[in-house]
C-alpha cells in the first residue's frame, strides 16, 4: 500500500487504478498494466493482422482471450464462417488462424463456452475484481459488474496491448451513483440504468468513472449489475463498476479462469480491500429513487430519450435548451411519433430479446415467466438470441426454450445477432421493441425504429402486439 493510500480516504476506483500504474506520463496520463485483453472477430481481426504485418508477436498470449461472436450467424446449424456480413468470413478466419498460431485462449463458434464477449468474460471468470480488462467494443464496461476496471478500446490500442500489455490512459474523475430503495414489481436493472441516463443525459458521464452503490444495487444479482454497467457508455461514462461484495465472490467461485485453492483465498482477501473508504470524496454524486420507478422505455433515438411506460412522450418545446429541442424534434420525426401520447398501446412489428445487455439466464427466466401459457400476437416477429451457449444450454435444461417456442419466439444460437446492423435487413422499416442498449437511427437496420426496454416489457409487448406494461401481465 503506497503513501497515497495511507494519507487520505480513497475511492475504490482510485485504489484499483493506482495498483495498475506503471509510470506517470506527465500530468495528463498514466501508463497502465492491462491484465486481460478480450478480442472478437470484428475489430480483433484488425489488431492481430496489424501486429503480424508489423513483424511483432504478442507479449503474453496467456492473458489474451479471443471469441467468435460478433459476425457469426445466429441461425441454428450455422457453419464455421457463416455470417450476414460480406466481410464476416474473412474476419472470422483471420481471428481463428492468429489465435491458434499464437496460443490465445480461443473460443470458436462451436465451443460450448462460446458467446458474446461481455457475457462470457464474467461467466468464465476471465474478469475479476480490480482487474484491468479491455476489448475492442464500447460495451466492455459491462464487466464492471464483477468489480473490474473494464473499458472499450480501438483496434490500434488493442495492437499496442497485444505487443506490450500496457496502455496509456488519462485518469478520470469519479462519480458515485446511489440507487436507493427497493425495486417495485415489474422494474428491473435495465429500468434503473435507463432512468439514470434520462436523468444525467447522454453526455453526463464524460470524463468520469462511475461507482454504482446503494441498497438497490446491493440487492441485485451479478447479472443485474452487469446490465447496469453495460449501459454506462450510453451516458458517455467509459468506466462503470460495482465494488466486489459477497454476491460477487459467490458468483466468481469455481469459474473456469478464477483462482483456486490458496490463490483464491489470497485473491478474496485482496478484493475485499477494493472498496471506497469511508469519507472518500467523489467529484460528482447522483441519487436515483428506485422505489418510485416504473418500467422504462425509450421514445427517441438516444438512450437519454426515455421515460416511464405510463408517461407521455414529451413535447420538444419543453426542452431546456435549443439543442435538446432540435434533437427531440428530429427523434420524433424519425420514430414517427407525436408528443403527448403514451407509448403503451403503440403497435410493434418485432420483439427482440438478445445482446450483451439483457440475454443472460435471469433475463430469459423473467421473460419466460410472462410468456408461459401465452402466445405472441399473430404477424409479429419474435426472436430470442441467448447471450452465450452456456446460457442457451442452461435455459434448455430448465425448459425455457419450450416456453419461448410455444409462445411463438424463434430460438436462435448465441451471438451479437440483431443488436446492431451487420448486413441483415430483416428489421428494415419496422418498429422493434428490443432489450438491446442502443436505439440510434438505423442501429438495427435501415430505417428501423427501435425502442429499448427490459426483457419483461418486451415479453409482455410480444403477447399484446403493442407496447405493454409488464406489471399488467405478471
Amino acid at each position: 500500500m503506497n503513501a497515497r493510500h495511507l494519507a487520505v480516504p480513497l475511492t475504490a476506483f482510485d485504489k484499483m487504478w493506482d495498483e495498475h500504474v506503471i509510470c506517470r506520463l506527465g500530468a495528463d496520463a498514466d501508463l497502465l498494466q492491462i491484465d486481460r485483453l478480450v478480442l472478437h472477430e470484428l475489430s480483433g481481426s484488425q489488431a492481430v493482422r496489424a501486429l503480424s504485418e508489423a513483424g511483432r508477436r504478442p507479449m503474453n498470449p496467456t492473458q489474451i482471450y479471443t471469441l467468435i461472436e460478433h459476425l457469426i450467424s445466429t441461425r441454428p446449424g450455422r457453419g464455421p464462417n457463416e455470417s450476414p456480413s460480406a466481410s464476416g468470413p474473412i474476419m472470422i478466419e483471420t481471428t481463428r488462424r492468429a489465435s491458434r498460431e499464437w496460443g490465445f485462449h480461443f473460443i470458436d463458434y462451436d465451443d460450448p463456452r462460446q458467446g458474446i464477449a461481455h457475457v462470457v468474460a464474467p461467466e468464465l471468470g476471465m474478469a475479476f475484481p480490480g482487474a484491468t480488462l479491455v476489448c475492442c467494443d464500447s460495451h466492455t464496461s459491462t464487466v464492471g459488474g464483477v468489480g473490474a476496471i473494464a473499458f472499450g478500446i480501438g483496434a490500434s490500442e488493442a495492437e499496442h496491448v497485444l505487443a506490450t500489455q500496457t496502455l496509456a490512459q488519462s485518469r478520470p474523475r469519479t462519480m458515485r451513483v446511489d440507487f436507493d430503495g427497493a425495486l417495485p414489481p415489474g422494474v428491473f436493472a435495465k429500468d434503473m440504468v435507463m432512468a439514470l441516463i434520462a436523468r444525467v443525459g447522454a453526455q453526463g458521464g464524460i470524463g468520469f468513472a462511475a461507482e454504482y452503490t446503494g441498497s438497490a444495487i446491493r440487492s441485485l444479482p451479478v447479472e443485474g449489475r452487469l446490465t447496469v454497467c453495460n449501459m454506462s457508455i450510453e451516458f458517455s461514462c467509459k468506466y462503470g463498476f460495482v465494488p466486489a461484495d459477497d454476491v460477487t465472490l459467490q458468483y466468481l467461485a469455481g469459474r473456469e479462469f478464477s483462482p483456486r485453492g490458496a490463490q483464491w483465498d489470497a485473491a478474496v482477501a485482496h478484493w475485499q480491500t477494493l472498496r471506497s473508504d469511508e469519507g472518500a470524496a467523489f467529484d460528482r454524486e447522483v441519487r436515483i429513487d428506485c422505489a418510485s420507478l416504473a418500467p422504462q422505455i425509450s421514445w427517441g433515438t438516444s438512450p437519454q430519450q426515455c421515460a416511464g411506460i405510463d408517461q407521455p412522450v414529451p413535447d420538444p418545446a419543453s426542452a431546456s435548451d435549443a439543442e435538446l429541442r432540435q434533437l427531440a424534434e428530429k427523434a420524433l420525426a424519425y420514430m414517427q411519433l407525436q408528443p403527448g401520447r403514451t407509448l403503451e398501446g403503440l403497435h410493434i412489428d418485432v420483439a427482440y430479446i438478445g445482446s450483451c445487455t439483457n440475454a443472460r439466464l435471469s433475463d430469459l427466466r423473467e421473460a419466460a415467466s410472462i410468456l408461459r401459457g401465452r402466445k405472441v400476437r399473430p404477424g409479429l416477429q419474435a426472436l430470442c438470441v441467448p447471450g452465450s451457449t452456456q446460457v442457451k444450454r442452461d435455459a434448455e435444461a430448465e425448459g425455457l426454450d419450450r416456453v419461448f417456442r410455444e409462445a411463438g419466439f424463434e430460438w436462435l444460437e448465441s451471438a451479437c445477432g440483431f443488436c446492431g446492423h451487420i448486413g441483415d435487413d430483416r428489421f428494415a422499416d419496422l418498429r422493434v421493441l428490443s432489450t438491446t442498449n442502443r436505439n440510434f437511427e438505423g442501429r438495427q437496420g435501415p430505417r428501423t425504429r427501435t425502442h429499448i426496454a427490459s426483457p419483461a416489457t418486451v415479453a409482455a409487448s410480444a403477447i399484446a402486439g403493442c407496447i405493454a406494461d409488464p406489471r399488467k401481465l405478471a
